[in-house]
């Protein structure tokens, strides 16, 4: 079978699996021992899945812009959709990434007691919709996967959430459907101009869809293009989220569980981002060119705006919500500028914010199942009786400011170079005003570590904290070591996108790439 499809649909037999095990519940031990079970099976799902996808990696050829590990049948052949998956230099490390980040999420998870069965057939459910987004190079294939990926993230929140997680729940649903509806009949419109352009042939392929408007054989009427452009970015800005479609960001990471947090940070938010590459610039590469000065001049705002919020906010889990805000404010302004380094850099703060914010939502989780609170005036001296968890809270922070040799240094760095050289308007503005988000995340997390870790302990509860324990340290070591290895050696995972992102952007600008990132 197409290791790309077992890598896919691998967490859904988990969950098949623990949907079937109902039976377990009526015999033999008594609930607490069938729910650790289900933690157990879930773990183990999910850590065979990361290992089947690093053969994925093992199998991927860097020299090869377009889909590879493909897999293609017929699925409705009536309209013209097939079953298409496979991986390119865009897509395959946030496979990864995701397969990377759902084992931690478990781990995370093994505080949960409330139907711990349907959380785990949730959570496996969410791998599967999150790695298809990736994989899918068929466009109602894609849509089906962004859509199922809302139903378990709604109930993970609003079932597993806070006080306020019913609001929280709806409002990221109605959010994120608003948009998607949206997105739906703009892909609808362009399956059918292709079709018109191939002389009746019907098609979702997006790889072909996008070889088609390239070459100028698939033609958009110009009165429809920007409407179709706005109806994909729409989507696609929600899901990141970009300034201004961002309210619902803060609600949905507060209430959720800490796993849900996690996720959410470290991959469905991507999703948005992705989504941008893939169809935006290359279905519509000249309105992208006419847009770019207004989506950059959004992207600053969102950096700017991000961090000034997180600066006054009490509740460390929405500090770190919109931190996110800032952060993906780099991404977009990244993608946007058309030069291969901060295209380049837009992928690898993808992948850095994923790890950092994820690890950053799970230091939150570990205090907060200690002591209950969130506030930051609550904590104070903490490194003294958890001075392992303190290192690597520590550790975690400087790599979400963005310190060299760390992995959030690599990705703003090439943005803000890359933007700098870019040849839309007023780029250099943009690069100037955004290097601001810089120096302003540094204050928030900064003063965040000073009030919570360092010190003196001036409240009894917190002296009494015990330090990590075997399983906490399995979910925080392995994304220490991953923003270290990733801030210290970069090539290794900008060498299998250079490829595929210098494709889009040529897709966009209509010329070869002018910086070529050096191996």
């Amino acid at each position: 079978m197409n290791l790309i499809t077992i890598t896919t649909f691998l967490p859904l037999a988990g969950a098949v699996l623990l949907l079937l095990s109902s039976a377990l519940a009526s015999r033999g031990a008594g609930r607490g021992s069938h729910d650790n079970l289900y933690r157990w099976i879930t773990l183990i799902v999910t850590t065979a899945t990361f290992f089947v996808s690093l053969g994925v990696i093992k199998e991927f050829d860097l020299t090869v812009a377009g889909p590879q590990l493909t897999q293609k049948v017929p699925w409705i052949s009536s309209l013209g959709a097939n079953y298409f998956v496979g991986v390119d230099g865009i897509s395959v490390w946030l496979v990864l990434l995701t397969t990377f980040l759902m084992p931690i999420s478990i781990l995370a998870s093994w505080g949960v007691t409330k139907r711990v069965r349907e959380y785990m057939i949730f959570m496996l459910t969410l791998e599967t919709g999150m790695i298809g987004v990736f994989v899918s190079w068929d466009l109602l294939l894609f849509y089906l996967f962004f859509e199922i990926t809302l139903i378990p993230m709604y109930f993970l929140i609003g079932v597993w959430g806070g006080e306020r997680r019913v609001y929280a729940a709806i409002k990221f649903f109605i959010y994120t459907v608003v948009g998607s509806l949206l997105m739906l009949v703009a892909l609808i419109a362009v399956y059918f101009y292709n079709a018109k352009a191939t002389g009746g042939v019907y098609s979702f392929d997006i790889y072909d869809i996008t070889r088609n408007i390239a070459t100028g054989k698939t033609v958009i009427p110009e009165n429809v293009k920007l409407w179709l452009w706005l109806a994909f970015a729409l989507a696609f800005f929600i899901k990141v989220p970009l300034f201004p479609f961002h309210t619902w960001l803060p609600d949905a990471h507060v209430e959720a569980p800490t796993a849900g947090s996690i996720i959410l940070a470290g991959v469905l938010l991507k999703m948005g981002t992705y989504g941008l590459m893939r169809f935006n610039l290359p279905f519509f590469p000249d309105i992208s060119q006419k847009v770019a000065p207004y989506v950059m001049a959004l992207a600053v705002v969102g950096i700017i705006y991000g961090a000034l919020v997180a600066m006054v906010q009490p509740d460390m889990k929405k500090l770190v919500a919109y931190s996110s805000v800032s952060h993906l404010g780099f991404v977009v302004l990244g993608i946007f500028s058309f030069t291969d380094l901060a295209m380049q850099g837009a992928l690898y703060q993808m992948l850095a914010h994923g790890v950092s914010t994820g690890a950053l939502f799970l230091c939150v989780g570990i205090v907060y199942d200690r002591r209950h609170t969130r506030m930051i005036a609550d904590y104070g001296g903490i490194a003294t009786p958890m001075p392992q968890y303190s290192t690597m809270f520590l550790i975690i922070a400087l790599s979400s400011l963005g310190l060299p040799l760390l992995n959030g240094f690599i990705g703003e760095f090439l943005i803000l170079l890359g933007a700098f050289a870019s040849p839309v308007p007023h780029a250099k503005l943009f690069a100037v005003l955004g290097a601001t988000g810089v120096i302003l995340s540094a204050v928030y997390l900064l003063w965040m570590l000073q009030r919570v870790i360092f010190g003196e302990v001036k409240k009894r509860e917190n002296a009494e904290l015990e330090d990590l324990d075997a399983r906490e340290k399995w979910a925080l070591v392995p994304l220490v070591a991953m923003a270290i290895v990733m801030g210290i050696a970069p090539m290794l995972f900008l060498r299998a996108s250079e490829k595929s992102v210098n494709g889009v952007r040529e897709a966009v600008l209509g010329k070869p790439a002018g910086v070529a990132v050096e191996r």
